[in-house]
């Protein structure tokens, strides 16, 4: 954050000048270098700037459309600046860090030697820059807006001397390393709860399933739900005004949906109905309506103890009356094969419901009781471990963004 002085909140120990201030018309010039086929077409993305090699369609999650004429394409080459002019408002600006070529509708700029040019891929990606950016582009709406090159060349920005825009691109390099550690080990555990919520539990027509802990050969039975539990609707009060008033807390919809594992996290003063039932441990709760067919019938399993505590109108609850392991029953009831009877049993256009008998008339597959405890304990360490690499990467996305504060001016 720029101080009085033009000086950065915190820097490495050596560096005491104030930081020069320069329109990126004093530190770049235009590129307008034509490519050839021999070159790989890179990508400017708004959330991770310019790719390191091509992408594919299915990469980008998009069909590219590209010219066949590929002498149409301007040339780059390691430290190039590029800007998606249509998108420069959005963040879509990187610095090349492969020789390559970018669609011609692209702004293209060479860096000058006060530059460390890969210093400016994060410089040129800070909210405030990206401010300057939206603020000189133009356009009849956000659509059509665009940063030309007249326009472009007025963002200012403020740059120390190049030792020192090395030994911070190394610091937060290193620093983006790291997050990008914890996010593959976060998506692969993310990958293998996916998977193991498809092997562990019977397919249809199957009596076990395709991965069990050693030790259990028995068939698994299937089991109506209602045969296993009782239902009770969630809190509905007289008027919308009800929820303003007196001291219950309720579980919310999205909580429900979010967590197979149900914590409190909203409480309100809501107006009680003594009719209502209270939520006890060991409860399992359902959606029942959603604008989208996966949030249906989506379940939470509730392990507090809490008194006043109620169910919101869009869900209701179900008590077992056998004796079930919960957490097995939390991740059972969120397994492909159960999910695919309750969507398939979902029905709506615009918004899609489904009733509380379907859900219970719904066969779940159970195992004896020792088996759950194994599954529900796996699934449960499991959870705890993806929680806490998930934890570990909010932390370190934390610390660059106040990084991009404090080391900048």
């Amino acid at each position: 954050m720029a101080g009085k002085d033009g000086k950065p909140d915190i820097r490495f120990s050596g560096f005491t000048d104030a930081w020069e201030q320069r329109k990126l018309g004093e530190i770049y010039t235009e590129r307008n270098e034509r490519g050839d086929d021999s070159l790989q077409i890179l990508s400017v993305s708004i959330h991770h700037g310019i790719s390191n090699e091509e992408l594919d369609s299915n990469t980008l999650g998009k069909k590219v459309r590209r010219s066949e004429d590929k002498t149409l394409y301007k040339h780059v080459y390691f430290g190039d600046l590029v800007l998606n002019m249509m998108r420069a408002w959005q963040g879509a600006i990187g610095v090349v860090k492969s020789e390559g070529m970018v669609s011609p509708a692209y702004i293209t700029a060479i860096p000058s030697t006060q530059l460390y040019p890969l210093f400016m891929d994060y410089c040129l990606r800070r909210d405030e820059t990206i401010i300057q950016m939206n603020n000189l582009s133009y356009g009849v709406t956000d659509f059509r807006k665009r940063l030309y090159w007249d326009s472009f060349i007025n963002v200012m920005c403020r740059i120390p001397s190049v030792p020192e825009q090395e030994r911070i691109t190394a610091f937060i390099t290193n620093l983006d390393k790291l997050i990008t550690l914890h996010q593959r080990k976060y998506d692969k555990l993310v990958i293998v709860k996916k998977s193991m919520l498809e092997k562990m539990f019977p397919k249809d027509g199957a009596n076990v399933p395709e991965i069990r802990f050693s030790g259990f050969t028995d068939d698994w039975e299937q089991r109506e739900l209602g045969e296993l539990g009782e239902t009770y609707t969630g809190l509905s009060g007289k008027t919308k005004d009800d929820f303003g008033h007196g001291n219950g807390k309720f579980v919310t919809y999205m909580n429900v949906y979010s967590n197979p594992i149900a914590k409190l996290s909203l409480t309100e003063p809501i107006e009680v109905d003594s009719k209502q039932n209270e939520v006890r441990f060991g409860d399992v709760f359902f959606t029942t309506s959603s604008e989208i067919p996966e949030e249906v019938g989506m379940s939470s399993v509730w392990l507090e103890n809490s008194n006043n505590t109620y169910l919101n109108s869009f869900c209701f609850g179900y008590r077992p009356i056998e004796k079930l392991d919960h957490y097995y029953l939390a991740y059972m009831l969120r397994s492909s094969c159960v999910r695919g009877k309750i969507t398939f049993l979902a029905q709506g256009i615009s918004r899609y419901n489904i009733s509380k008998n379907k859900l219970m008339g719904i066969d779940i597959p159970i195992p004896n009781i020792e088996e759950q405890a194994q599954i529900g304990g796996f699934f449960k360490r499991l959870d705890n471990l993806i929680t806490l690499h998930r934890s570990k990467l909010e932390k370190l996305k934390n610390i660059k963004k106040a990084m991009l504060e404090k080391m900048f001016v």
